[in-house]
């Protein structure tokens, strides 16, 4: 086996930094505290619980104050640069488990370890480079060493994934002469959606098994809690754990210690440092006073501040149940909830946490999540941009008001004034968005998810939009003030009135124009929601009735649901052609697997993306020249009593022959009569036979 040349690399890599005037930190040296402290924390590259040391350190400043870590692994053995699978860095094995000998071999994989815990466990910094190198002697004899590199970049909005930054043969790109050329490089890596979509798949997939192994340990440690409550501590805990950059500090857990006092227990401290992070997220007052209210009940009240009486006897029974908690939500739910902070990220927490709650049996099939893909369909349908006002009066995670939003912006990009635009984005943020959910538990859900993601949740209330909202601000500026919606969007509980249409009837009576779009079981349209469907008509005109697929919430429930859409604030003609499309095949085949990856339980089979293109295009742009729906589509006018809205009132059957009909009908007959020929032959043989 060749002799490691790894010490004499490393040498010349700081003289070679020298040379280039960077400033650099050897192994043992500090680089910065929150570093540090996430090389600490993160596991090892063996995987145990020793510390992390990168063989060098340092950052890379831009003249514009920029500064990104570089994290250095030196290898010095042949072979040794990086293992690499399908081009990607082997970081993780087929089970999506780090593969520690991987990352304790070869350099680029270890510079990518220390790279995500930094990634994973710091606040100040989205973005560090990775850097392997590997030498070894071209010959024994000559003793000529040979250098090899590998520049790779990680970025929180690219998840984190390891991407190649160009074909190096040495530092300079460090330098001063041409930083800019490689600061340059780096900022137009980027994800194509594939990469983005499996990405978003494996870590969807991390996190619910993650979620059950802590909603497994909250009911072996945490043994009087309510099970709903589960809920609110882990919202106030990554609350605590986010911080504000440069304004409140994340909460450490070495902050937590244990005390019985009123104002220094580990609950209070929690709710401290929750009600700070609140308020440099310009929440108004009444937004921060009603959460902080919620949280309370589960930080303070529940007294699992306490250090005994709500846990097993086991190891560090001197720390507080919400320390112990919290030390699990920092190792393995933070950094799956940083790396999702470019997505939906409640949508993803939704799906596991909502095993978590109790809920009475009637109402199992309002806790359900709408599909991202069927909630960006229904805005789509709707229209909606940048001067749109949109309002959910059941809105759970928040994934209409998140995917209503995302449309707004990308509208936005038609604003050509920079200024401009931002203060446009600033202002749908603030005042464009309205949610009201009833349930305490998906309320907060729907407030991490909002605040999380940047977006204004200054406008999701905690209400029933049935007793209690009279449709206007409640908080802030604009409070009283009615809001001007013209986008309704609801997946409505379905155990309320009407198949849940009371809550659509009640919505757009408040509205004087625009689309509304619902998602409901689908016989509410056939007579079952009534009478609101009925009196929907008379200020609001159905535009479509789209059967969905059976399956569509597979695992979930078992309703067959359709989306309706309306045109509010024109009572419904009776000469109105309405479209009605049966979609019950859009292209996906789904499963319900519960260890399964996403990519299992949901596949495209059947060309979905174009098919749910050709949807939009029919409804939404009157668009007629269609390829998979043109035998799936009617239009058909409708009375006004509200019970003849699903596609299977207005299908038609053709009963006029066709040629092939003819054809077929004579190919049977003749089939018949040679069947009978040939068995009176037969008979007439066995005859004879028998004489």
């Amino acid at each position: 086996m060749a002799k490691s040349v790894e010490e004499l690399v490393e040498d010349k890599i700081k003289q070679d930094l020298t040379k280039l005037n960077i400033s650099y930190y050897y192994k043992t040296q500090s680089i910065n505290d929150e570093i540090d402290q996430a090389l600490r924390a993160y596991p090892s590259k063996s995987g145990g619980e020793g510390k992390n040391y990168p063989d060098i350190k340092l950052f890379l400043q831009t003249p514009e104050l920029r500064k990104i870590p570089v994290m250095i692994e030196i290898k010095g053995t042949k072979g040794k640069l990086a293992k690499l699978k399908n081009g990607e860095v082997e970081n993780l094995n087929d089970k999506g488990e780090a593969h520690y000998k991987n990352i304790s071999e070869y350099a680029l994989n270890g510079a990518v370890h220390y790279a995500n815990a930094i990634l994973d466990y710091t606040h100040s910094y989205d973005e560090v480079i990775a850097l392997g190198i590997n030498g070894f002697y071209k010959d024994d004899k000559t003793k000529d060493l040979s250098l090899e590199y590998a520049f790779y970049y990680l970025n929180r909005k690219n998840l984190s994934l390891p991407k190649k930054i160009a074909d190096y043969k040495d530092l300079s790109g460090f330098s001063k002469e041409y930083l800019q050329d490689f600061v340059s490089k780096i900022d137009t890596l980027c994800l194509s959606q594939e990469e983005r979509e499996n990405l978003i798949e494996n870590l969807e997939s991390d996190i619910e098994t993650k979620l059950n192994k802590l909603n497994q340990f909250l009911h072996d440690e945490l043994l009087n809690i309510n099970p709903n409550a589960r809920v609110a501590l882990l919202v106030g805990m990554i609350m605590a754990a986010q911080g504000v950059k440069d304004k409140v500090a994340p909460l450490r857990l070495e902050d937590l210690k244990g005390e019985s006092g009123t104002n220094s227990n580990d609950g209070t401290i929690f709710i401290n440092k929750i009600n700070d992070f609140l308020e440099y997220k310009n929440l108004p007052a009444e937004k921060i006073k009603m959460v902080i209210n919620d949280l309370e009940s589960a930080f303070i009240h529940s007294k699992l501040w306490q250090q005994s009486g709500f846990t097993k006897q086991v190891e560090n029974n001197d720390q507080s149940p919400l320390k112990k908690t919290y030390a699990q939500v920092l190792q393995n739910i933070l950094p799956l909830v940083r790396k999702l902070q470019t997505a939906d990220i409640a949508g993803r927490l939704f799906n596991s946490i909502t095993k978590w709650l109790e809920v009475p049996d009637n109402e199992k099939n309002d806790v359900v999540l709408t599909p991202r893909y069927v909630v960006d369909l229904m805005v789509a349908l709707c229209r909606v941009n940048k001067d749109s006002y949109v309002w959910d009066y059941a809105t759970g995670s928040g994934a209409f008001l998140i995917s209503a939003m995302n449309a707004m912006i990308k509208d936005c990009e038609s604003i050509k004034s920079p200024k401009e635009k931002e203060s446009k984005i600033a202002h749908i943020k603030a005042y464009q968005l309205l949610g009201v959910e009833k349930r305490s538990d998906i309320y907060l859900l729907g407030i991490l998810n909002m605040i999380l993601l940047d977006d204004g949740s200054a406008n999701l209330l905690h209400k029933d939009s049935l007793k209690e909202f009279e449709g206007k601000y409640e908080q802030g500026a604009k409070k009283d003030q009615v809001f001007p919606a013209d986008i309704f969007l609801l997946n409505p509980p379905y155990s309320a009135a009407g198949k849940g249409f009371i809550f659509v009837e009640r919505a757009l009576k408040k509205m004087s124009k625009g689309r509304a779009c619902v998602i409901i079981q689908e016989n509410a349209g056939s007579g079952n929601g009534l009478p609101y469907t009925k009196e929907i008509l008379e200020h609001s005109t159905l535009l479509a009735s789209i059967k969905m697929p059976s399956d569509l919430f597979a695992g979930k429930s078992s309703v067959q649901t359709a989306i309706y859409l309306f045109e509010v604030g024109t009572p419904h003609n009776e000469k109105q052609q309405v479209k009605f499309i049966d979609f019950s095949n859009d292209g996906y085949t789904r499963a319900a697997r519960k260890k399964a990856k996403a990519s299992t339980n949901l596949k495209d089979t059947d060309n979905a993306k174009a098919r749910y293109e050709e949807l939009v295009n029919l409804v939404a742009y009157n668009h007629t020249n269609l390829h998979y729906y043109k035998d799936c589509f009617v239009q058909d006018c409708i009375n006004l009593e509200g019970r003849d809205w699903t596609f299977a009132q207005h299908k038609k059957i053709d009963t006029k022959p066709t040629l092939a009909d003819f054809k077929k009908c004579v190919s049977e007959y003749l089939a018949w009569e040679v069947s009978n020929v040939l068995k009176n032959t037969n008979n007439t043989k066995e005859g004879v036979n028998f004489l």
